[in-house]
C-alpha cells in the first residue's frame, strides 16, 4: 500500500468535511446541529472482491483482502458518512448470489484481484456493471490482463470510474465522489423569486427526474416576513461575532447596515431549516430586505450553499463540488486578458473559508455592493499560488471545466469587490471556446462560472463517468 502524502491526507480529510454528521468541519457541524439543520443518512457502498487469491500465478496474496478491508474501515471513520457493505469474494461466491444484495445501495466498489486473460472475473464484473449502479473498479498492477477490457465499459456509457493504480489513497478520492449522486437525491433547494439559467436547470420537474433534488419556491414576501421576525439583539450578536470583529477593515457600510445583513442571514437560515434545505439561491439577492452577500457567504463557510442571482446551474455546480470535495464555490463574472494569459474573476459574494468549513478564514474587507454602491458586500483576499478549478454544470447533463492558478489579487474600480487573476493554460483558446459550443442563454447564463480551490479536473472526469454526465473542457 502506498503511504498518503501530506497533500493527499489534507485533501481526503477536507473531502470529509462538508455535511452534517461527519461531513462538515467540526465547529460548523456543531453549530448546524444546534440550529436544527437536518442530518443525512450514510452513503451505502457495496464492496466485492473479484479474482483469485493465494495461487502463485497472476494473483494477489491472500492477506491483501484483509488489508483492504482494514483500509476501508479507516475511510468509514475518516468520512463519517459512508458505510461499506458486503465483501464477498467471487469466486468462490457466485456473482448471481451477489446481485440481489445490491438493491438499494448507492455505489459498488469492485476490487480486481487477478485474472490472467480476463475470463471469469471480467464476466462477473460485467454483470455488476450492467446493473447501472455507479461502480468504481480498483485494479492494481500485476492483477492480470483483464484491465484491457475495462475501458470498454466507459466507451459503452456505463457508470464506472476506473482506477488502474497502486495508490490506495485513490480509494479515498473515489469514495468521496460516490457520495455526490445520493446526496443530490437528498437535497432540497430554496429558490427565491424564481430560478435563472439554462432551461433544464430552471425546471423543478427535470431536476427531480434527473438528479432527485427538490426545488422549494420561496417568495420575496416570505423572506421579508422571516427577516422581520428575527430578534434585533440576536442579529447584533451575529454581526459583531462573525463580521465586525473579524473584518480586516470596514469601508463604506455602517454598523446598522451590517447588522441588517446579519439579520437577513438568520432569516434565511430559519427558512432553510424549516424546509429541510441545504442550499438556497435568490434572483432577489440585490433587493430588500438586504443584499444576500453576507448571508450567502456565511452559508458557504458552513458547508452549505448560498448562490446569488437565482443561478440554478451554478447552484447545482456548488452542490456537486461541495459533496465531492468539501469546498465552497465563488460565482464569478470573469473577463479575459490574453496579454497575461489570464482569466480574471470578480464578484461581490464570496465565502471566507475557501478551503472548506474546517479551514481558516481568508482576510476580508467589508464594502458596499459595487453596482449599486449600497448594501453590504465582501472583498475577500484570495491565496496567491492557489490552484483552482473553474466550472459550471449546465443543462443538467454537462460540466464545463478548466483549471488555473491564482497569481494576483486586484482592486480595479471597474470590477466587483472580490477580485483575483488566474493564469490559465491558453487564455486565447479559452476565450474563443467559451461555453464549449454547448452553452446558450442570457448574459448571466453565458457569463457565470464557479471557482473552487484545488485542481479537480481528473476527479470531475471520474465523477462524470460515475454519474453519467459529459465533461467539456473550455481551455
Amino acid at each position: 500500500m502506498s503511504n498518503l502524502t501530506r497533500r493527499q491526507f489534507f485533501g481526503v480529510t477536507a473531502a470529509g468535511g462538508i455535511l452534517i454528521g461527519g461531513q462538515m468541519g467540526m465547529a460548523s457541524a456543531q453549530e448546524a446541529r444546534e440550529a436544527g439543520w437536518p442530518e443525512l443518512p450514510p452513503v451505502k457502498i457495496y464492496k466485492v472482491f473479484i479474482g483469485r487469491t493465494g495461487d502463485i500465478y497472476m494473483s494477489r496474496p491472500t492477506e491483501e483482502i484483509g488489508k483492504l478491508n482494514d483500509y476501508l474501515a479507516g475511510i468509514e471513520k475518516k468520512f463519517g458518512d459512508v458505510q461499506f457493505l458486503g465483501g464477498e469474494t467471487v469466486p468462490p461466491t457466485e456473482v448471481e448470489k451477489v446481485l440481489p444484495n445490491l438493491n438499494g445501495v448507492d455505489g459498488v466498489l469492485l476490487f480486481h484481484l487477478s485474472g490472467h486473460g480476463g475470463g471469469a472475473p471480467r464476466e462477473a464484473m460485467d454483470k455488476i456493471v450492467d446493473t447501472g449502479i455507479p461502480t468504481a473498479v480498483f485494479s492494481q498492477p500485476f492483477s492480470g490482463h483483464g484491465w484491457m477490457y475495462f475501458p470498454q465499459w466507459q466507451k459503452a456509457g456505463k457508470k464506472v470510474a476506473l482506477l488502474a493504480t497502486s495508490d490506495w489513497s485513490e480509494l479515498d478520492r473515489v469514495v468521496g465522489l460516490m457520495r455526490v449522486a445520493p446526496r443530490l437525491r437528498q437535497t432540497r433547494i430554496l429558490v427565491v423569486r424564481g430560478p435563472m439559467g439554462t432551461a433544464a436547470a430552471c425546471s423543478a420537474e427535470q431536476i427531480k427526474t434527473r438528479w432527485g433534488a427538490d426545488i422549494v419556491p420561496i417568495t420575496v414576501e416570505d423572506t421579508l416576513a422571516a427577516h422581520k421576525a428575527v430578534d434585533l439583539k440576536e442579529a447584533e450578536a451575529e454581526a459583531e461575532k462573525y463580521w465586525i470583529s473579524c473584518a480586516k477593515q470596514i469601508v463604506e457600510p455602517t454598523r446598522d447596515e451590517i447588522i441588517n445583513s446579519a439579520r437577513f442571514y438568520l432569516a434565511v437560515k430559519k427558512l432553510m431549516i424549516d424546509n429541510g434545505a441545504h442550499a438556497i439561491t435568490s434572483s432577489n439577492c440585490m433587493g430588500d430586505p438586504a443584499k444576500g452577500c453576507l448571508a450567502f457567504s456565511k452559508l458557504c463557510d458552513m458547508g452549505l450553499v448560498g448562490a446569488c442571482e437565482g443561478d440554478m446551474d451554478s447552484t447545482l455546480t456548488m452542490l456537486i463540488f461541495r459533496y465531492a470535495f468539501g469546498v465552497p464555490g465563488f460565482i464569478t463574472d470573469p473577463v479575459f486578458d490574453t496579454a497575461r494569459n489570464a482569466l480574471i474573476h470578480f464578484h461581490c459574494t464570496c465565502a471566507t473559508k475557501m478551503d472548506g468549513p474546517g479551514g481558516e478564514r481568508r482576510p476580508f474587507i467589508i464594502r458596499t455592493q459595487t453596482d449599486s454602491g449600497r448594501g453590504v458586500s465582501l472583498d475577500v483576499e484570495m491565496r496567491i499560488g492557489q490552484p483552482v478549478t473553474c466550472a459550471k454544470f449546465i443543462n443538467l447533463d454537462t460540466m464545463l471545466i478548466s483549471t488555473g492558478k491564482i497569481t494576483e489579487v486586484t482592486h480595479d474600480k471597474l470590477a466587483c469587490r472580490t477580485q483575483f487573476v488566474t493564469e490559465v493554460p491558453d487564455a486565447r483558446k479559452m476565450f474563443l471556446n467559451w461555453g464549449g459550443g454547448v452553452l446558450e442563454g442570457d448574459v448571466m447564463t453565458l457569463l457565470h462560472r464557479v471557482v473552487f480551490y484545488g485542481d479537480h479536473m481528473q476527479s470531475i472526469r471520474d465523477l462524470g463517468g460515475l454519474m453519467g454526465f459529459r465533461v467539456v473542457e473550455e481551455a
